[in-house]
């Protein structure tokens, strides 16, 4: 009988994608090999409607090429735990970022780039819709002194809020090392996805975590106060000396300026807000209501009675209308 490690009979092998770029998937065998494959074939069954076909993370059945040595085909894709994924406009559909993750880092920072709290209600928003737990990074916080992690009052109280509804938020530096410890104790053992804005230190923190990543990292854009987009594509890196039985991995991911939720429907997204999932249904108009203006709205009721940030009703109203077609821009 042949071990897990090893290759199928019929001559395939299983292995996992770590990064793709232009239809070529790098792919890491069970074996430790490392392929350069393309999908065998004009279709890969199992990727229909998404913008990009594969992601870090996905597994695959693979064929080496022995005419070319150090390349393959990629003939089947393997069941999906879970998929990170954002809606991609330009091409009118789902973007896979990650597959298999069981941890989405929202990576954000105080200041430069400026604190964007409507960016993480959309990526904690993502993640909960796709059954994946996530956890708020609060990266730079080297930037500022005293007992709060920024010099904006309302930075702390947004964080603070995010606390009460029930979401992990991390101070980390990839500068000082501060919370780096407690960030790896974290990640021990899983796969994680690493997402947002262009300049909050996702490629730092990687290098802050392996030494020898290199991973390039872009200054901040001094006109617009925000980053500029050094990583290009999705890619799988392995943090050593884990403990656990699993390997450790962390998908680093291209910054995003605006995140667009995906698989989500207007009328669902109460049901991936957390702090408003419990009173899905229970307004007058029952399931109907806008949550703007009908009497009877537990929705505004709960942001009357501080229940709800009102900054975060503002979020979920902006939701609702980019994802009933009116394009609203934040």
């Amino acid at each position: 009988m042949k071990s897990e490690n090893s290759p199928h009979d019929d001559g395939y092998s299983s292995g996992m994608v770590i990064r793709g770029s232009r239809n070529i998937f790098t792919v890491l065998l069970e074996d430790e090999t490392v392929l350069e494959c393309r999908i065998k074939g004009k279709v890969l069954k199992g990727v229909e409607g998404y913008y990009n076909p594969l992601a870090p993370g996905d597994r695959v059945s693979v064929e080496a090429d022995p005419l070319h040595p150090g390349t393959g085909k990629i003939t089947a894709l393997e069941k999906r735990r879970t998929v990170f994924t954002r809606f991609n406009q330009k091409g009118s559909s789902s973007q896979l970022l990650a597959a298999n993750a069981d941890l989405v880092l929202c990576v954000t920072t105080p200041a430069s780039p400026p604190f964007r709290p409507r960016f993480l209600d959309r990526a904690l928003l993502q993640a909960d819709a796709a059954g994946i737990p996530p956890l708020i990074v609060v990266n730079k916080s080297d930037l500022f002194t005293g007992d709060t992690v920024s010099d904006d009052l309302d930075v702390d109280e947004r964080l603070e809020d995010f606390r009460r509804i029930g979401y992990t938020v991390l101070n980390v530096s990839a500068k000082t090392g501060e919370g780096l410890d407690e960030l790896r104790s974290l990640l021990e053992g899983k796969f994680s996805v690493l997402v947002g804005q262009s300049g909050v230190g996702k490629s730092s923190l990687i290098n802050a975590l392996l030494p020898f990543s290199n991973i390039r990292v872009g200054a901040i854009n001094e006109k617009y106060d925000r980053g500029n987009h050094t990583t290009t594509q999705a890619a799988m890196v392995e943090l050593p000396g884990s403990e656990n039985e699993k390997r450790t991995w962390i998908i680093d991911t291209p910054g995003i300026r605006r995140f667009v939720p995906d698989g989500v429907k207007a009328g669902e997204t109460i049901l991936y807000l957390r702090e408003f999932a419990p009173l899905a249904g229970k307004c007058t108009y029952g399931l109907s209501c806008s949550h703007r203006v009908e009497p009877g709205c537990k929705i505004m009721e709960a942001v009357a009675a501080g229940v709800i940030h009102e900054d975060r009703y503002e979020s979920f109203l902006r939701i609702q209308d980019e994802l009933e077609g009116k394009n609203y821009v934040d």
